[in-house]
């Protein structure tokens, strides 16, 4: 039995990242006909898939993080659509529920950059590169 804390197996992370393809191909190309995401450009930097593979957790992220609460409303409005379409382009035997949320690991980040930068931590790290 699979501890709930152990990291996801090969074949979740490959499946994950089939359906990545899947869904970047579609919106790159524009299939999605929603006004919301009409000349908007939308990274999926990450899929996550459930242990049973039924559900899939998409991770994406409007190009300037604009409108994005718009953005993952489109996306939840047209998912019915979106599951069809990853179900052709990627060979499984259930199609994957689709689920988005918003990408936040540009933010942590950035948030982990501006806290390395800081006067405070830039004097620890200079204190033990010197010892």
């Amino acid at each position: 039995m699979r501890k709930p804390d152990s990291p996801p197996s090969q074949r979740r992370l490959r499946v994950g990242e089939l359906v990545r393809h899947a869904l970047s191909e579609i919106l790159q190309r524009g299939e999605v006909h929603d006004p919301a995401l009409e000349g908007v450009v939308v990274t999926v930097p990450e899929v996550r898939m459930s242990p049973d593979l039924k559900l899939a957790t998409a991770y994406v992220m409007p190009l300037g993080g604009k409108g994005a609460p718009e953005i993952i409303a489109a996306l939840d409005r047209n998912r019915r659509f979106l599951r069809g379409e990853v179900a052709h382009r990627v060979e499984l035997r259930y199609a994957p529920d689709l689920r988005f949320r918003l990408d936040t690991s540009f933010d942590e980040g950035e948030r982990i950059d501006t806290l390395l930068r800081s006067p405070e931590i830039r004097r620890d790290l200079d204190d033990s590169g010197s010892k």
